[in-house]
């Protein structure tokens, strides 16, 4: 799960500042390094973890031995679950991608907050509810569409989370492999490359010094049928 706090840039804040600074109130800071992870599958439940400053990638294990990347967290987002069953264990792992600074919020002091603090728990509500849409919007997008669709809707994801205006076009800052694309699909990197050379020749996309550019957003939205949901559910 993750949420946008009020430092994101261009999106609505899902906390407001009040309610972040409670939850502020209740952290404890630590710095991780780039390669380390913050829990691992099977991991207990017990923690949020919020991104004060780098980036961390949730990635789940297959059978194959394959990780698939669930999703990508950065500066302002809440890593963590929250369910009431009291045993519950972490379902994926999250890697720390960019050397980051993360507060710790400990379960058992956030549901002392929850229980103090009718407003905040509204909020947390309106949290977990979103990120429901969101894991549902990733599965439509895998399930519905073909790998095609579900690439379009990636690079559309990427411009709501990363993207900057380059004249008409869309600049991705955010640098990413062939490779890590295709474990956020659940695609080969071959039939990744197929299909990002595709887009290529349709001059949908450019690449330039290891950024994508988006020149034709709407070609992306027809393919994966977009429904134009809003920035905080279209995201990485």
């Amino acid at each position: 799960m993750g949420t946008n706090n009020a430092s994101m840039e261009g999106q609505q804040p899902v906390l407001s500042q009040d309610s972040f600074e409670k939850l502020d109130s209740i952290m404890y800071k630590r710095s991780y390094d780039k390669g380390s992870c913050l829990f691992w599958e099977g991991d207990a439940a017990d923690k949020l973890y919020f991104i004060i400053k780098g980036r961390v990638r949730a990635a789940k294990s297959t059978d194959g031995g394959r990780a698939l990347t669930l999703y990508l967290y950065q500066k302002g987002d809440l890593i963590g679950q929250m369910d009431p069953f009291p045993d519950s264990v972490h379902g994926f792992r999250a890697e720390v991608t960019e050397d980051a600074r993360i507060g710790v919020i400990q379960r058992k002091d956030l549901e002392v907050l929850l229980w103090q603090h009718g407003d905040l728990a509204v909020e947390f509500m309106r949290w977990m509810g979103l990120m429901h849409r969101l894991t549902q919007t990733k599965f439509r997008d895998l399930m519905m569409f073909g790998k095609t669709g579900a690439l379009c809707s990636l690079l559309i994801r990427l411009s709501n989370s990363y993207g900057r205006p380059k004249a008409e076009h869309i600049y991705i800052t955010l640098k990413m492999s062939n490779t890590e694309m295709a474990d956020m699909i659940g695609a080969t990197r071959e039939s990744v490359n197929r299909m990002l050379s595709d887009l290529k020749k349709e001059d949908v996309i450019v690449y330039e010094d290891g950024h994508f550019i988006i020149k034709n957003l709407r070609y992306l939205r027809d393919t994966c049928c977009c429904e134009n949901c809003p920035k905080e559910i279209c995201r990485m």
